[in-house]
């Protein structure tokens, strides 16, 4: 045996060294299996994790999609119906009263002396006029009926002002003469000046009533005046037996064919069908229903489409609900409601993959955010790996130096040391300190660094495996709430760069990853802006989600035209049905009147909004407050109404404010925000709100943030 470098090769000192080596090799392809296996292990936790959380995520977001698109859809189209019912029985009512009127004076005409009557004037184009028109080769002036009818005329003008949606009254006599009121009086002479005759009892309002014997409707006809779309009310009138004419109105459907034109804008649309099953109303290009005159109109009742027919005779008959129908390929989903009345029918259509929009949305959020978190655990991953080597290459090499420099003091503590690393390796039990071990030396030191480390690299493989879990899936929650969080709210200043009228800012700062706090502003028509400042209880993903689904579904109800009070009302309704969780959110609702500054408002449990008058300092203004949303259904909202003058500002916020906490937890408070306000009161919405984010960070100091931060400012500029 030689000795080289103080180690005799062949000897004890060589073999130390050598098993050593095999040892510590041993060890770290342990430990790499390990590290393999574990790194296996979680990838398909997170694999599993990531295709639940998209589950869950599709689940909840169609079920809440079709719950709000189902209450939204359903209740908007029954209101149109029923509108549009009220505005025909409002025609049936008027041309009644007037048929009663007709009679007795036709009864009576004897008692009374005739009314003069007049023929049209063009000069009178633009005012409420009744106008005698005749057939031709009929002289009217040998007319009885005319000067009795003229005193209804009257009465017909007061019933055209009074409702606002007939355009003209006439009545039509047996004798080929007839009085109408109406604002179109140039539009009777033709280019020579000379009055055109009209064909009265050849009309077919005027035919169909005196064949009925009863009221009668048309269906849509154009004027013969105007050449506008309108539907006429007609009834005979009969006196002592004899007929003595037909009276009637007309109610111009322009409106109606407008409206339902600029429906398809919102993502849906609307039509009307009549009696007999045809489309009368309908926008172009919508897909599914085509608009054709009378006599080559389908009857969609007997459509091939076995679906959409069995739907149309449903809404045909009664109020629908909503339903899904396929056509062209397509699903949608559909609500009809009845139009008594008239035996019309009015139908609202969505396209069903609208309403999945948000869901695809969620889902690539989620997979960008996973995939952003999948690269960055791959690279940590790396990182502690090497990390793992560099330290046990270290050990290694403080390991060999001890054998090599006392080997002879250990030749029989070693063996058994090697035999006890050998069992360990082969059944995988850990390396554990023994008597033999205890030399009091270096030898005692190694045995128990090994025992040590034997311990702490097993607990530090599952402490790191459980923590790089836990922090992956913590992060990716928090992460996607807050990026969803923050799309859900206007961010975009300024908001509405046309408007000159007024001027408006609203900022966030959540007190964790994700707030419970949330504003919105939207614009409900050009002279209408609505405001949400709320309060979700709780925080995390839960309130993040809770937040959305009350953001969506107040805006929803103000679109569709209702009041803050009864927005908040039906909002509260719809969460109340799923709230199993009982959260529950605070919420001040108003709409502002852009032109007069006038704000109706309702407030569910939320802060009191503080306000600036003109030229004035900012003071809260004590409203009158509901029960917070989510608690309980069934509440009422009681509405009231503030007066935002021209120079004026709104400012509303969240308790996150005036509760705001320094170190020694003396709070912020509301005087402490009322003096901040009136400091900066010439300022701008958007300089305002930085100004008291500044004065509450200065008075907070060093403090961890109590209570997301949320706060709007509205200004009225003209």
């Amino acid at each position: 045996m030689k000795k080289i470098f103080g180690i005799t090769l062949g000897g004890i000192h060589q073999k130390i060294l050598t098993f050593c080596m095999v040892i510590m090799l041993i060890i770290i392809l342990i430990l790499g299996l390990a590290a393999y296996f574990q790194s296996a292990i979680l990838t398909n936790v997170v694999e599993r994790t990531r295709i639940e959380q998209q589950e869950a995520i599709t689940n909840v977001s169609e079920e809440t999609m079709y719950s709000v698109t189902e209450a939204a859809l359903t209740k908007t189209n029954a209101l149109q119906a029923y509108i549009a019912d009220d505005m025909f029985a409002d025609l049936k009512d008027d041309v009644m009263t007037l048929q009663k009127l007709a009679v007795g004076l036709f009864e009576h005409m004897d008692s009374f002396e005739p009314n003069p009557f007049y023929l049209p004037d063009p000069a009178n184009e633009g005012k409420l006029t009744a106008q005698v028109l005749y057939e031709e080769g009929v002289d009217y002036k040998n007319s009885r009926s005319l000067g009795v009818a003229a005193h209804m005329t009257d009465t017909m003008a007061a019933l055209i002002e009074i409702t606002g949606n007939m355009n003209t009254f006439y009545f039509g006599f047996s004798d080929g003469t007839l009085i109408c009121v109406d604002k179109h009086s140039a539009n009777k002479f033709d280019e020579n000046g000379k009055q055109i005759s009209f064909l009265v009892r050849d009309r077919p309002w005027y035919k169909n009533a005196v064949e009925a014997g009863d009221l009668y409707f048309t269906g849509v006809l154009s004027d013969s005046y105007t050449g506008e779309l309108c539907i006429t009310c007609s009834a005979p009138v009969y006196a002592k037996g004899k007929l003595i004419g037909v009276i009637g109105a007309d109610l111009f459907l322009g409106a109606v064919s407008d409206y339902v034109n600029a429906s398809i804008m919102s993502g849906g649309f609307i039509c009307i069908l009549n009696e007999k099953g045809q489309v009368i109303f309908a926008p172009d290009n919508n897909g599914i229903f085509t608009v054709d005159t009378f006599d080559k109109a389908e009857d969609v009742r007997l459509s091939e489409n076995t679906e959409l027919a069995e739907f149309v005779n449903k809404a045909m008959s009664g109020s629908t609900g909503m339903c899904t129908v396929c056509a062209n390929d397509k699903l949608y989903y559909m609500t009809g409601s009845p139009i008594p009345t008239v035996g019309w029918s009015a139908i609202s259509v969505v396209a069903k993959d609208l309403t999945t929009q948000s869901t695809e949305y969620l889902l690539s959020e989620y997979e960008r955010i996973n995939a952003e978190a999948s690269d960055s655990f791959k690279k940590d991953s790396v990182s502690t790996i090497g990390a793992m080597i560099i330290l046990l290459m270290c050990i290694i090499i403080v390991i060999l130096g001890g054998v090599v420099h006392f080997a002879g003091r250990i030749v029989k503590p070693i063996e058994e040391m090697t035999n006890n690393i050998i069992e360990s390796s082969r059944t995988g039990k850990l390396f554990e300190m023994r008597d033999i071990y205890r030399t009091k030396d270096e030898i005692e030191v190694l045995a128990e660094s090994f025992d040590d480390l034997s311990k702490k690299t097993k607990q530090y493989i599952i402490d790191i495996t459980e923590i790089t879990k836990e922090k992956e899936r913590i992060g990716t929650e928090l992460e996607l709430a807050r990026k969803i969080q923050a799309g859900m709210l206007p961010y975009i200043y300024p908001a509405f760069p046309d408007r000159k009228e007024f001027d408006i800012y609203a900022t966030m700062t959540p007190a964790k990853e994700v707030g419970g706090d949330f504003y919105d502003f939207f614009l409900l028509d050009n002279d209408h802006l609505g405001m949400v400042m709320a309060d979700v209880s709780g925080k995390g993903v839960p309130a993040a989600l809770f937040m959305m689904m009350s953001k969506i579904l107040i805006n929803n109800y103000a679109v569709q035209g209702l009041s803050p009070g009864k927005s908040l009302e039906m909002t509260n309704d719809t969460i109340c049905r799923h709230n199993e969780d009982e959260m529950f959110v605070t919420v001040w609702f108003g709409i502002l009147e852009i032109s007069t500054g006038k704000i109706t408002a309702a407030n569910a449990g939320h802060e009191c909004p503080i306000i600036r008058r003109a030229n004035g300092d900012f003071e809260v203004l004590n409203d009158k407050h509901g029960f917070v949303i989510g608690a309980m259904s069934g509440l009422k909202y009681k509405e009231y109404e503030i007066q935002l003058e021209v120079g004026g500002t709104l400012f509303l916020y969240t308790d996150g404010v005036p509760e705001a906490t320094r170190a020694d937890e003396e709070l912020f408070g509301q005087e402490r925000m009322i003096e901040a306000l009136n400091k900066n009161k010439e300022c701008g919405p958007r300089e305002l709100l930085p100004k008291i984010k500044e004065e509450i960070d200065a008075f907070v100091g060093d403090a961890d943030p109590f209570d997301d931060l949320t706060m709007l400012a509205v200004k009225l500029l003209q």
